[in-house]
């Protein structure tokens, strides 16, 4: 597996490449790699000839009270991890290298449609972050696909209408999401867990799923929402948002529109997990 720093050096590779024909495949990360990590890299390679993973903590992501400085950074077992999985080439930036003129002064994408909404009404600032970072590294690495997990919903739908609408030459991919044998969606937060908060994370997946059946069944949104947080606040989560919404826009959610997909947000102690479930009504 070849391992890059600079970006000249990741283009350079990708572009070699696909001058030689192959198709090439790209999954940013930030580390701390899990299972999860590893099926979107073994996606990717039933999608291309080669694949290249980033490795990179985002600082322009992250609010004022977050996590950044304390985010687990497992750059050798992430290496280790990614040449099992079949990974090509890493792509390992320091904060200079996609950010040369600083991130505190970083030119930003916004997509205003979409990111302040959900969780980026909760994280002001949060998407403008990811959307930044996601152009510059596709600018690193200009491959033919991109894949990305659908845990976290609002952030694959932000890059894929920033793809389409900023005309970047690449193929959005989703993953889907891995979870634990309980259900929990694999997450490198879920580490911050204590053992009995995480005996009661599960509880957000099986909230997911009851919501979305009960609409599949026709029952009220405004009840089963209220039931869903009622639930989750009696389990002792603190829920940021339960929401349900058009898959593809994550506009507000109608009863004509088939298909939808079930948000949530919500903090054991600290620590603040997401989640959904897609779902389709059936025809009449």
């Amino acid at each position: 597996m070849i391992i890059c720093q600079q970006p000249n050096e990741i283009y350079g590779q990708v572009r070699a490449w696909q001058r030689d024909g192959l198709r090439v495949a790209f999954v940013p990360t930030m580390g701390n790699l899990h299972a999860g990590h590893f099926s979107l890299v073994s996606l990717a390679r039933r999608h291309a000839d080669r694949v290249v993973a980033s490795v990179f903590v985002n600082p322009t992501q992250f609010g004022p009270n977050e996590d950044f400085t304390r985010y687990p950074r497992t750059i050798g077992p992430d290496e280790e991890g990614l040449r099992a999985a079949g990974c090509n080439a890493m792509f390992v930036p320091d904060i200079p290298a996609l950010y040369p003129l600083g991130a505190t002064s970083a030119t930003r994408v916004e997509v205003p449609l979409l990111d302040r909404i959900l969780c980026g009404a909760h994280r002001p600032g949060h998407f403008a972050g990811v959307g930044t970072v996601v152009l510059r590294l596709l600018h690193c690495v200009p491959a033919d696909y991109a894949v990305f997990g659908s845990k976290d919903y609002q952030q694959l739908q932000i890059v894929r209408h920033m793809v389409r609408d900023l005309l970047v030459p690449v193929e959005v991919i989703a993953g889907p999401t891995c979870r634990e044998p309980d259900g929990l969606a694999m997450s490198s937060r879920n580490q911050y867990l204590s053992p009995t908060q995480r005996a009661l994370a599960p509880k957000l997946f099986a909230a997911l799923r009851t919501a979305a059946s009960a609409i599949q069944m026709g029952q009220a949104l405004d009840a089963v929402v209220s039931s869903a947080c009622l639930g989750l606040a009696q389990a002792g989560f603190e829920v940021d948002y339960f929401e349900v919404r058009e898959a593809e826009t994550l506009a507000e959610w109608r009863s004509d529109v088939m298909h939808g997909v079930v948000l949530v947000a919500a903090r054991l102690g600290s620590t603040r997990l997401i989640d959904n479930v897609e779902f389709v009504l059936a025809e009449d």
